[in-house]
């Protein structure tokens, strides 16, 4: 039989880590809240330092001091990393979930960049982890509500299909026949140069790099104007009307006798009223 004594450190650092996995992942205690605020404070920090770095005025001035400020960022967030893998039971598992996947790519792309230059740009994904905000607002409750916009987005997949490609398709001709009227002498020197111009022209951005010179160019352009403004509905009627019908499935039947919701699927009388869900 072994050694109450023998068994003392494992004890000890089973505590330690557990104590850590509670501070780390946790937000109930005082020290979890402290830590994620901790965190996030030095995630927008870090980010800071990459946008200011890349700043030819700044970065000829404070290029070194920044360049430090980022590796002593790097280090804390490899030992965060670290130490999140050590406490967990599966880090495995850990590693390959979407949160894991963010907690590596904020300190990837510094490694990388020592074999590519300039790489550490990338970094700038670590302003995904002050996602972690949830937790600390204790918004998480809110996070139901992104189901229904998944769904309705799901849902609408195969209408928005159809619609980019229709839309596409007007682009093409779109662009071929202002190649045609106004040719390369204004600025028109291939089709799908053309095809840039509709897309802008349609979308309503009109960057202005490329204009119709002739009458018949600016007759189609102020045609693509026009139905550029009713395009741009499109989406937002279809996407819209899928959010309603997914927001009333997920709310259940309306109660015909006091117009509530709220019921289960199979609900086969109002909880509130008692009136029969279906109408008889």
């Amino acid at each position: 039989m072994p050694d109450p004594s023998d068994l003392r450190p494992l004890v000890e650092a089973s505590r330690v880590r557990h104590r850590t996995y509670a501070v780390i992942f946790g937000h109930d205690t005082r020290l979890g809240r402290l830590f994620d605020v901790v965190l996030i404070s030095v995630i927008l920090a870090s980010v800071l330092v990459i946008m200011l770095e890349s700043v030819a005025s700044v970065s000829e001035e404070y290029g070194s001091l920044l360049r430090g400020a980022e590796l002593v960022f790097t280090v804390l967030f490899t030992i965060e990393y670290a130490t999140r893998l050590w406490c967990v039971g599966r880090p495995l598992t850990y590693a390959k979930s979407p949160l894991g996947l963010i907690d590596l790519l904020a300190v990837l792309p510094a490694y990388i960049s020592a074999l590519f230059a300039g790489s550490q740009v990338l970094t700038v994904v670590r302003i995904l982890r002050v996602l972690r905000v949830f937790r600390i607002l204790k918004l998480a409750r809110y996070m139901g509500e992104t189901r229904i916009l998944v769904h309705a987005l799901r849902a609408s997949r195969y209408k928005i299909t159809i619609f980019v490609l229709t839309v596409v398709t007007v682009t093409v001709i779109v662009g071929s026949l202002m190649y045609l009227i106004e040719g390369p002498s204004n600025g028109f020197t291939s089709i799908p140069r053309g095809v840039y111009w509709g897309i802008v022209t349609l979308t309503t951005v009109g960057f202005g790099d490329i204009t119709p010179q002739t009458p018949w160019g600016q007759a189609l352009a102020s045609m693509v104007m026009i139905m550029g403004y009713g395009i741009i509905a499109v989406p937002t009627g279809i996407v819209t009307a899928e959010l309603v019908s997914s927001a009333r499935s997920q709310n259940g039947p309306e109660c015909p006798g006091c117009d509530r919701r709220g019921h289960d699927p199979d609900a086969r009388h109002c909880k509130w009223c008692g009136t029969s869900l279906s109408g008889g």
